[in-house]
């Protein structure tokens, strides 16, 4: 279960690193294009990113658990646990960064950009 919550903490490291979108930029004015995308930007960062993971890795390992009590024993249940928690995580982990790229996308073409991925 520790190497469970290291990976959560790994995974969620990691999302920092999310694509920015690619914006094509011919006839915009940079300074306004940088501002919009700092406060496009900060939209994306009210996704809980940390706390869908948590939530989605809690429910994987209450339901590695379940599987692992009911073909094996203490042992599986653990096992179960920790396979669960790390496949639930990874899940949300990926839920909540897409969340977070189609509110930058959409944002800035709300403002009239043209997103090109």
């Amino acid at each position: 279960m520790n190497k469970a919550i290291h990976l959560f903490v790994f995974m969620i490291v990691i999302a920092g690193c999310a694509n920015e979108p690619i914006v094509d930029r011919r006839g915009v004015d940079e300074s306004k294009y940088q501002q919009d995308l700092a406060e496009c930007r900060s939209y994306a960062s009210q996704v809980d990113t940390p706390g869908e993971t948590a939530k989605s890795g809690a429910i994987g390992a209450a339901v590695g658990v379940a599987v692992g009590a009911i073909v094996g024993n203490s042992h599986d249940a653990k096992r179960g646990a920790g396979i669960g928690a790390v496949a639930g995580g990874g899940r949300g982990l990926n839920k909540a960064e897409h969340r977070k790229e189609k509110i930058m996308f959409r944002c800035l073409q709300g403002r009239g950009y043209r997103v090109l991925g």
